[in-house]
Formats: C-alpha cells, structure tokens, sequence
C-alpha cells in the first residue's frame, strides 16, 4: 500500500464574518502550500522518498434550505435555491478583496455561514510551488524520480470551463459557488505570466485590450502625467517584465525578449486602475487572453484597437461603436454557439459614448459624424479581400456592419461567457471595399493624429466605470438561469 503523507489539517470551521473566513482561507492554503514546496525542495537534495506528498486546496461550502428573499436586482451574492454549494479556492491573498465581497454577500443574502476547511482537491505541486515564489518544477526528464509517482500535477480533467458553459453536473448534488475551480484559476495565473511577463498580482480590475503596439507609448505617457499628479489617485505603473515604477521620469527598460502579449498596468491601491493588452492580431489570441484573465474577475474590459470601415460615408479616423457583433470568429463555436446573442450592455455603451464626447468635445450631429454605431463583424481571415468577395460582402451587408476586424467579436464573446462586462470602440484605419488600404504613409498620418485620442478615450471610460456601483455594472444580462453566487 502506498503510503500518503498530508500536512496536519485543522477540522472545518464556520464562519458568519467575511474577513475571519477569508483569513482562514489563507491559513490553510499558506499550509497547504509551504509543505508541498518544502517536500518538493526536500526531495529535489536528497532524492524520492518512501510514498506520495500531498495537500489539499481549501474550500468555502454553505448549505441553505430556504429560497433567498433577495433584491431582484442583483445578479450574484446568492444562490438560486435552497441546497449545498462550494467551491476551491486559491490564492486567496491575490483574491482577498473578492472573496471578502463574495462571501459576505452569501452570508448576509441566506443568514447562514460559511464553512471553511480543506476541500478533496489536491494541489498539483508545479502550482504549489508557484505560489512560494522563486522556485519552478523542472520538466520530468530532467529529475531522478518520476515526479507523478510522489506528487499531484495539473489534471486537465478538472481544469475545465464546464461551469462557465454550463455544463457542470456534480458527482454528489453539490451546486457550484464560483465560475472557475482552484486549478481552473491555477492554471490560467501561470499563463498569464508566460504570455504577458507581468505577475497577475498587477492587473488592475479595467483592462483596454487594443491590437497596436502603437497604444502602449501613449499609455505610459499618461502614465507619467497622472503618476505626476498626487490628487490622480494612481500610485504605479508596472511595465512588460514587472518593472514598476512610482515617479514619472523613472527609466523604464524594455526587455531583451518581448512577450507574445505585452501588458502594462496603471495601478490604484484598491487594485481600480487600467490594464493595457497587447494582443497582437487574430481571434486565437484574443481568446487566450480572455480565457486567462477571466479569473482575476475583472469589473470590465474593452476592445480598442483598429478595424476596416465598410462604409463609404465614413473617414479614415472615424470611430465605431459596436452594439452589435458577426461572430465569424469561430475560436468559440464549441463553448458558446453562434446562435447565442451577445448583447451591448447599456451601461459600457454610455461610458464609451459619453467618454467619446468628451475627448473630442464634439455633440449632436459633429459627434455623429465622427462615430457611427453599429454591428462589427469578426472574422478569422485577416486577407479576406483576397478572395472573393461577393459571399463575403453580401454577409456583411445583411449584417448591417459598419466595421470589421479580428478580435472585438472574441472579447465581446468571451466576456458573455464568463459574466465579465464588455464593450467596443474601434477607429477606422482602412476601408478596403473602398480602395483605401493600410499603406505605410496614411498609416503613419492616422496613427499620429487618432491613436493618442483614441486611447485617451478608452481611458476615461474606465474611469467612469470605475465609479459605478458593481450591482449596476454587472449586468443580469450575462448571468444564466441556474447562476452561481460568486460574481
């Protein structure tokens, strides 16, 4: 018989404060942890030992046997009837915020507390080891011993979107607290160090997804200017690599490798600044991205990069704002078919208008103008206009897109999927069905003249976001029948 060795585990607990649970969920993982790294540190000097090393992830359960008799309004802080409901847990120092909201909401929604203690989920060592710090897990072949024979690794087989799809069906009646399992969260932390090289710990709860690097010098420009102003409430700004810095004329070094997704963070003490992503060009990253960042709960993310104008009244410059999207993306077909509406959210679609005329100073029929909305289609094929074109054109038409690119559709999407409000403001770079392609020198001319206001923009709609109460913001538009309690 294979011998088992677990770190001493203190018995399950209730709890009717949200702050002692959360600090108890701390403890345990803190626990549960350091003796995965210190066995893993162990055996990495003085060989395999004699049976298996394992800990266990925590875990937040209620039981409720009344239906909750609580405000329609909000969409999440409780469950949908009575039952008992969990979920694992992980970093809850990086989630303490959160977790303190979510679960204090559940307490005072259902008059019940909640219970805190070990869950029957093991912590695969290479995430153990992660939340340590400093320490990495070598690939198998470069150890002595076969590292699956003495700890747990990642188990794709629980590291799923099953709830967010919802698919889930619980192997003992037990309804799902949160969208995303321990390992579920586990796994997309360590990606979002790999393809972003800065720490989860920096994303700030509004994130600009934009597909120009030309975005990025005008954001560490504001940067500077607010990180110069004491009354801007912004404390940091963290750049690819995680070099942060607190004063506006510090150096900032790019690193030798750039990331397949270059992120910055304009950092706020209670973690409400903005986030700037890179993703490149294409859905597939536009969904990596999202895939990832879901987890750390984001209030809000928008999309503003660039697109093609399919419109001959429209200019080069010109703004979209999507309230409507052609999902010709495909990336997502299997977790959320095209059939499934995605909805604008009225509040994001205010925030970006109302950010749009203020910026540009422009009302009534000037703001027109410049900013049709309309349906933004998606596609796969960057090189669409190379083929031909009739199919294509007479979709697009029938759509009644005023706008095409290869992400907004992705994020939008994706944000439907995992509850996390989305919008789109895209300026028009090209208009291809028009004879205005994506040349060198009217490139140049549009990106010196859009790309700072366009930002600026995007900006100040998370900002005003940011003041919004999160049961208004979080919309029920994007919560489903059977809906878990965690936001």
């Amino acid at each position: 018989m294979i011998q088992i060795r677990i770190p001493d585990t203190p018995k399950t607990q209730s709890f009717t404060d949200a702050a002692a649970a959360v600090a108890r969920l701390e403890e345990l993982y803190d626990q549960a942890t350091t003796f995965l790294a210190q066995g893993f540190a162990d055996v990495m000097r003085n060989g395999a030992p004699h049976g298996r090393l394992r800990a266990f992830y925590p875990e937040i359960r209620i039981t409720t046997s009344t239906f909750a008799q609580v405000d329609s309004r909000l969409s999440f802080g409780h469950v949908a009837e009575p039952g008992t409901y969990a979920t694992t847990i992980t970093r809850p120092d990086l989630f303490r915020y959160y977790l303190t909201e979510q679960i204090g909401l559940l307490i005072k929604n259902h008059s019940q507390p909640v219970e805190i203690g070990p869950s029957d989920t093991p912590i695969p060592v290479h995430f153990a080891v992660a939340a340590q710090g400093g320490v990495t897990v070598p690939q198998e072949s470069a150890t002595s011993f076969v590292l699956r024979d003495i700890f747990d690794v990642p188990d794709l087989d629980s590291t799923h979107d099953d709830i967010v799809n919802g698919t889930y069906k619980s192997d003992d009646g037990t309804g799902a607290l949160a969208l995303f399992t321990a390992q579920r969260v586990d796994y997309s932390l360590a990606r979002l160090s790999h393809y972003t090289a800065t720490d989860p710990d920096h994303f700030q709860n509004h994130v600009l997804f934009t597909n120009y690097q030309f975005y990025v010098s005008e954001f560490e420009a504001y940067a500077r200017e607010v990180l110069a102003d004491p009354n801007s409430g912004y404390t940091s700004f963290v750049s690819t690599g995680n070099v942060e810095i607190t004063e506006p004329d510090a150096p900032l070094t790019p690193p030798l490798k750039m990331p397949q997704m270059p992120t910055y963070h304009l950092k706020r003490v209670d973690g409400s600044g903005i986030t700037l992503v890179n993703i490149g060009v294409g859905p597939s990253n536009a969904k990596t991205a999202t895939d990832h960042i879901a987890v750390l709960r984001p209030h809000a993310w928008l999309m503003v990069g660039h697109c093609a104008g399919l419109r001959n009244t429209q200019q080069l410059g010109d703004f979209v704002l999507a309230h409507a999207y052609l999902r010709e993306d495909h990336v997502l077909d299997d977790d959320l078919p095209v059939w499934v509406p995605i909805p604008a959210l009225a509040e994001i679609q205010v925030a970006l208008e109302t950010a749009v005329a203020e910026v540009t100073e422009l009302e009534g029929y000037d703001l027109k103008r410049i900013m049709r909305t309309g349906t933004v289609a998606t596609l796969d094929n960057r090189n669409w206009e190379l083929r031909e074109t009739s199919g294509p054109v007479q979709r697009l038409s029938q759509s009644r897109a005023i706008g095409l690119d290869m992400e907004s559709a992705t994020i939008a999407a994706n944000g439907y999927r995992f509850r996390v409000p989305y919008g789109t403001l895209l300026c028009i770079s090209d208009k291809p069905l028009h004879g205005e392609l994506k040349l060198p020198g009217m490139a140049s001319d549009f990106y010196q003249t859009q790309v700072s206001r366009h930002l600026q923009i995007g900006i100040r709609a998370c900002e005003t976001l940011r003041t919004m109460p999160l049961d208004r913001l979080h919309s029920r538009k994007l919560r489903s029948f059977d809906e878990t309690a965690f936001l």
